[in-house]
């Protein structure tokens, strides 16, 4: 079986889990009393990442030569993925899902960054094509990528605002 199918076969099932995962952590989420801002969104997040897998299998030939730098880095960024994963722990979701009563998240990579998670999937969508050389399928569904977080953000900060407003500078 050839590599790139070896590898999509992988990112899918850990998609796959992810999603379960994810699923669980909404309902108990909601079943808290948690809110959902931005519906609108998720499903066109679904239909980009399915589209991106699709594609890589279906346009990126069968025997495209590896390209290791981008391969290992894409790795890495899972590692980066698991640690966004176990920060948020109960609060990692796919959707947006707000329990008004939490604290937001400040360990791990939130302790750096405001969207952690959005930053590796950024720069994953395009990274996983360029390990097989298909600059074009990076850029289109980067692109496309970068447009709907760019969405997803605004959406997750007005929601978030008015707890961070809550914080003091020396929380």
């Amino acid at each position: 079986m050839p590599l790139l199918y070896v590898i999509v076969a992988l990112v899918a099932l850990a998609r796959t889990a992810e999603l379960i995962h994810a699923n669980r952590n909404t309902r108990a989420l909601l079943a808290r009393g948690g809110v959902e801002a931005g519906r609108g969104q998720y499903p066109l997040f679904v239909i980009l990442h399915t589209a991106w897998l699709i594609a890589l299998v279906a346009l990126i030939p069968p025997d495209a030569p590896l390209v290791w730098p981008w391969l290992v880095l894409f790795v890495l960024l899972q590692f980066a993925r698991v640690w966004v994963i176990a920060s948020l722990g109960p609060y990692w979701t796919t959707r947006v899902i707000t329990l008004p009563d939490a604290p937001l998240v400040r360990r791990g990579p939130y302790r750096f960054l405001r969207h952690p998670n959005y930053l590796v999937v950024a720069i994953e969508i395009p990274t996983l094509p360029l390990a097989f050389g298909a600059w074009p399928i990076a850029l289109a569904f980067g692109l496309a990528n970068l447009a709907l977080l760019a969405w997803r953000i605004r959406i997750e900060d007005r929601t978030l605002a008015p707890r961070r407003e809550e914080l003091s500078p020396n929380d």
